[in-house]
């Protein structure tokens, strides 16, 4: 079974389907996905807007380019401590 992703916001307007009336069991029947996962979604997306996901995928994003930064950085020092260890 090959494993179907969905936007931010189509997750969002999925969530939003059930606030409007229908059940959970119907809204997970209507877009195939499992009752785990629509609570998953709730619990990450349950009060966003749509604007809300976009600026969270902004910051994951950021989060993991400064990641990158502060692990380059992490080895350039550990780099220069063996070098300026040894006695020349």
């Amino acid at each position: 079974m090959q494993k179907q992703t969905h936007s931010e916001e189509q997750i969002i307007g999925i969530l939003r389907e059930a606030d409007g009336g229908k059940t959970v069991r119907q809204v997970c029947k209507d877009h195939n996905i499992s009752d785990k996962t629509y609570y998953r979604w709730k619990r990450k997306y349950g009060r966003m807007e749509v604007a809300d996901a976009k600026r969270l995928r902004e910051l994951e994003k950021e989060n993991t380019e400064l990641k990158k930064i502060v692990a380059e950085q992490l080895l350039n020092i550990k780099v220069l401590e063996h070098v300026n260890a040894k006695k020349w």
